[in-house]
């Protein structure tokens, strides 16, 4: 069964209050990372994959997308979207990602906002992408860095001092791929470790063409608003990818 964390109420009122503060590492870090990979968006058909509420296919319409689909798996994360970015030009569909089917659509852009870790499958979801790209369409992903999501145990990375000082990051389990389940708000939080060798290489295997990899940091302003993220100086907590298919 394909978990849907966020409709357990008690993690969808959290989560979306903390994206709605507009202060977070997606706002200063990973958003900013994903929407610098991608080329021209006008005219474009684009496919969101794990869309939230939707600010991102919001966006691309600003920026004047042809047609936005914008996929998530949560019917409270589709009502909200509907709801806060209604367009014309944005179709919402509320399936799980490995289940989609869009009828014999393709499309210029594919994207993906922190969405693939939750994805048990990746070499078939690579696949289905593929399929669902034009010839020279554009893959770009977000997804939480591998030396975040290695180790199994559910402790702190941060190894500190006596007083509480940060000193380093610990990580284990590297090489061990899968599934790791923890607490963020609830537990039982599923997600699937993989290594940065097995996220590049599948793509190339796949017969995409690696364009870019971004390890961001914060845009210009952001560690004033909300400090802990100078943390992204010592350790990433996403890693960006683009590929494209030739």
């Amino acid at each position: 069964m394909k978990q849907n964390i966020y409709d357990n109420q008690v993690f969808f009122e959290q989560y979306t209050a903390l994206r709605d503060s507009g202060v977070t590492a997606n706002d200063f870090v990973e958003q900013p990372a994903i929407k610098s990979l991608l080329t021209a968006i006008e005219g474009k058909r684009v496919l969101d994959l794990g869309c939230g509420a939707g600010a991102f296919a919001k966006y691309c319409v600003e920026k004047g997308a042809a047609k936005v689909v914008a996929v998530d798996i949560s019917k409270n994360m589709i009502e909200k979207a509907i709801k806060e970015n209604p367009h014309k030009k944005i179709d919402y569909l509320c399936s799980p990602i490995e289940e989609l089917d869009l009828h014999n659509q393709t499309f210029d852009i594919i994207v993906s906002s922190l969405a693939i870790h939750y994805i048990e499958d990746y070499p078939k979801l690579i696949d289905k992408i593929k399929s669902l790209l034009i010839t020279n369409g554009e893959f770009v992903f977000s997804t939480e860095h591998p030396i975040v999501t290695a180790r199994k145990e559910e402790i702190s990375n941060w190894v500190r001092d006596s007083e509480g000082n940060k000193l380093h990051w610990a990580i284990d389990h590297y090489k061990q791929e899968g599934k790791r389940e923890g607490y963020w708000y609830v537990n039982g939080v599923v997600k699937y470790h993989r290594t940065v060798s097995t996220l590049i290489n599948t793509l190339i295997e796949k017969g995409l063409t690696l364009e870019k990899i971004i390890e961001p940091t914060s845009i210009p302003g952001g560690i004033e608003l909300r400090p802990k993220l100078i943390d992204e100086e010592r350790r990433p907590s996403f890693i960006v990818i683009k590929a494209k298919k030739n």
